[in-house]
Parts: structure tokens; sequence; C-alpha cells
């Protein structure tokens, strides 16, 4: 199930959805410009490890540039690979426009760096002896889409979904879209081993959650839940 675009229309320009996009993107450029030992070392540097985090292991020399700490938040401008790139962005330009606009600019910024900590951290904590590295941007993308759950639910969401070759175009409300979204996290987490590589299923739904725990706090004044999506 593949988001295409969202009925709904933002007041403002969403400078810093865009601003993000742009950062992953040249981020991702420059991964792609090092050699394979060169970007595998990148990801270890600035990806979070669970255990050296939590100080149960280290980094080989000439690798920790950064405090491990800071890695919750630097993990999360790296990607795997293009796909994983393009994956997080589309849900980011799709949910963030509107998440931001009922925000602002800088409440924007420190809600997706708080939501993208949270989820690393839950990460984290499913697997604190992991010395894999956890990258890429779908934990803060994940509070995005918790955000967004909660104010526009109604909204529509046109989704494309693969059948075989083909591509079946079809609208669902965000409730019923990004609810299977979550479900399909919860399931997943629940069949695959925390410490095993692959998808952080627990960072997608720590972040989903931290999305939904925060934006009470974030959005503005006068901005009300579970209300109708705005219409050109």
């Amino acid at each position: 199930m593949i988001p295409i675009s969202d009925d709904n229309p933002t007041s403002s320009p969403p400078i810093v959805t865009v601003a993000l996009i742009v950062a992953c993107a040249a981020i991702f450029v420059w991964q792609a410009s090092l050699d394979a030992e060169a970007a595998v070392r990148a990801v270890f540097a600035l990806g979070m490890v669970p255990a050296v985090l939590f100080g149960t292991a280290s980094l080989p020399d000439g690798l920790d540039i950064v405090p491990p700490a800071a890695t919750v938040a630097t993990s999360m401008f790296l990607h795997g690979g293009l796909m994983h790139l393009a994956g997080n962005m589309l849900y980011l330009w799709i949910f963030g426009n509107n998440v931001e606009d009922v925000m602002g600019s800088l409440r924007f910024v420190i809600f997706y760096l708080l939501c993208g900590i949270a989820a690393a951290m839950a990460q984290a904590f499913a697997a604190p002896a992991a010395e894999i590295p956890m990258i890429g941007a779908s934990g803060a993308v994940s509070g995005v889409l918790g955000a967004y759950i909660l104010l526009y639910p109604h909204a529509r969401i046109r989704i494309a979904i693969p059948i075989g070759f083909y591509l079946h175009f079809t609208y669902l409300p965000a409730m019923v879209a990004l609810g299977l979204w979550m479900g399909f996290q919860i399931l997943n987490s629940v069949m695959t081993p925390a410490d095993q590589g692959g998808t952080a299923w627990f960072a997608h739904i720590g972040g989903f959650i931290a999305g939904m725990l925060l934006i009470p706090v974030f959005k503005r004044r006068g901005v009300r839940f579970f209300h109708d999506p705005r219409r050109d």
C-alpha cells in the first residue's frame, strides 16, 4: 500500500518539510559518493548502535566521531538505499506539510526531532544489546503520522495497491490507511526479533506513539483534533 497524495491542502508553505527532504537527500548523495568501506564506516559512526549507546560495546578507533547520545539524532538523516530514502520522504511530503501547518515551522522542527529521538530510544530499549546500527528518518516520520491521524482522521488518502504488475488506485480515510500501517508495524514487531537486522519496527511504533503524545503540546491553540480536512 503506497500513499500518493491526500486531499488536505495547507494554508502556508511547508518550509521545514521541504528542508528536511532536501537535507536527507543531500546526505544520501554524500553517502552514495563514498566507497563501500567508507559508506559502512559512516553508518557505524553516525548510526545509532544500541549497545554503544548504553555503553556495553564500543566502536573501533576512528569511528567514535560523535558522542553515542548524539547518534539518536544523526541516525535519522542517513538512509540505507534509494528506496529507503524515497519511501520515507514520500510519507514526509504527503503528511508533514499538514502537521507543520498546524504547528508553525519552529515547533515542527522540534517536534520532528523529538519524535525521531523517541523512536530511536524505543528501538534501543527493545534490543539493548544489538550491535547493528539503526539509520533512517522513518521513526521521525512515524511521529508525523501519529500526529496526522489525530488531526485529520477523515482526510482522504489516495493510495496505490500493487496487484501483481498492476497498480490499483483508491482512496481511504486517513484513520484507515494509517491505522492499517500501524497494525502492520505491530504485527511485524511481534513476528521479528528486535535485535535482528532489517526494518526497525519498534522505532516506527515508538515514533508513532510519540507523535500522538506530543501533538497536543505542539499544535497551535484553536486547532481541533478529529476535524475535517480543508478543501480547495
